[in-house]
């Protein structure tokens, strides 16, 4: 079993940044993806980014290319997302994923980007 924590949602302003957390626990070394999904009222939750835990490859999806980076730190079994130029539309709950071969799923977070 692997147990996840986010952390870091809010409000913020457009064009602002977060960074979100997400910090898991158990089986840790079966993990060998983690990643970021999003969902808003209404709409299935959505690919955000996702890196590997072995070797560090990034993906994004393209709506958050060249604002959003996701890093990794192992010996904490934390992954971050860095969200900058933040847009109303990037609001939603974000949640984590991890990849262990089972997939499991963080309680998310919730980022609220309004004036």
């Amino acid at each position: 079993q692997v147990q996840l924590v986010e952390s870091g949602g809010g409000l913020v302003q457009p064009g602002g940044s977060l960074r979100l957390s997400c910090t898991a626990s158990g089986r840790t070394l079966s993990i060998y993806t983690m990643g970021w999904f999003r969902q808003t009222p209404g709409k299935e939750r959505e690919f955000v980014a996702q890196i590997s835990m072995n070797y560090g490859n990034m993906y994004y999806a393209d709506s958050v290319k060249g604002r959003f980076t996701i890093s990794r730190d192992n010996a904490k079994n934390t992954v971050y997302l860095q969200m900058n130029s933040l847009k109303p539309e990037d609001t939603a709950v974000y949640y984590c994923h991890a990849a262990a071969p089972s997939t499991y799923w963080g309680q998310g977070t919730q980022v609220t980007v309004s004036s």
